[in-house]
């Protein structure tokens, strides 16, 4: 009788397959062993999830991952990294803050207990994602937001924040800042002397950086982060082109790959993420440079 594996087992017992998606192991295993998934969603969320942290941990360290980072856009999770590390040893999880409303915005009083946080688990702080003054007027909507800067100068508490993350050596990420938002985070997280600093898949909506802009970031000391997201998308194929020609413009040595997966529907964030690496590795880009912006680059950036 065949002995199934924990991830199958999930799999079986609370139907955790996503559409379109078998829980076959990755066409190339070797390129997920040792890789470390900065942004990975996951229940509990007020957000349709495809699995909760507990089974995401399982399945990433069935696939042989080094590390996860649990993000929630409403909620900080240093908390939820310290129990998941109990509930599933040898895998290495942590958690971290997204200024959005839910939080009070930018909130330094926040990060500060997030830092003091059981474990110590909390790495990422995300200026605001979805409450972000940029993406609410991107997507055109009528409601609250958080802004980070105003009349092209970061307001004094988004300056506050930085130097928490620069004195605890966490990890500054942009969030869904403007691109030019993104430049002023990281010119001043580099003259506070913030050493973990992470453009949020730059690329996507609704920063949409270009080369040139991303370079600069990458000059001021910032990885630029790339996601996978769903690949059976109608435009997957355009965007991993894009992504691709971005990667060999920018250099891989400042670049971060992840998977920004765990939406109901979409892959399951392991699987997905080794469907990116390969679909980066089919546009030219070596085994050795998908190992360092999915390997080398996040455990430098989590201090591993």
């Amino acid at each position: 009788m065949k002995t199934l594996t924990p991830a199958a087992l999930l799999v079986i017992a609370f139907g955790l397959t996503s559409a379109g998606q078998t829980n076959q192991p990755p066409a190339n295993p070797e390129l997920l062993r040792g890789a470390i998934d900065i942004h990975l969603h996951s229940f509990p969320d007020k957000n349709p999830r495809s699995l909760d942290a507990i089974d995401a941990a399982m399945f990433a360290r069935e696939r042989g991952m080094r590390a996860i980072v649990l993000k929630n856009h409403y909620e900080p999770t240093a908390g939820l990294a310290y129990v998941v590390r109990k509930a599933v040893p040898g895998l290495e999880v942590f958690g971290g803050i997204d200024l959005n409303l839910t939080v009070g915005g930018i909130n330094p009083a926040a990060v500060e207990y997030m830092v003091q946080q059981s474990g110590g688990w909390g790495r990422f702080v995300w200026m605001p994602t979805f409450d972000a003054e940029n993406q609410v007027r991107y997507s055109k909507e009528s409601r609250p937001f958080v802004s980070v800067s105003k009349d092209g100068a970061l307001l004094p508490p988004v300056r506050d924040v930085i130097a928490i993350i620069a004195k605890n050596n966490l990890v500054l990420a942009t969030g869904h800042s403007s691109s030019d938002e993104v430049l002023m985070l990281v010119r001043e997280g580099r003259r506070q002397g913030a050493r973990r600093m992470v453009v949020t898949h730059a690329m996507n909506p609704p920063i949409v950086m270009d080369i040139p802009r991303m370079k600069e970031a990458a000059q001021l000391g910032a990885f630029i982060e790339f996601v996978g997201g769903s690949l059976d998308a109608a435009d997957a194929g355009a965007r991993m082109d894009r992504f691709a020609a971005a990667i060999k413009a920018i250099g891989p040595e400042f670049c971060i790959l992840s998977s920004d997966l765990g939406q109901k529907g979409n892959a399951l964030p392991a699987d997905g993420f080794a469907a990116f690496l390969a679909a980066m590795r089919a546009r030219g880009i070596a085994a050795q440079e998908i190992d360092r912006m999915a390997k080398a680059n996040p455990a430098r950036i989590l201090g591993l």
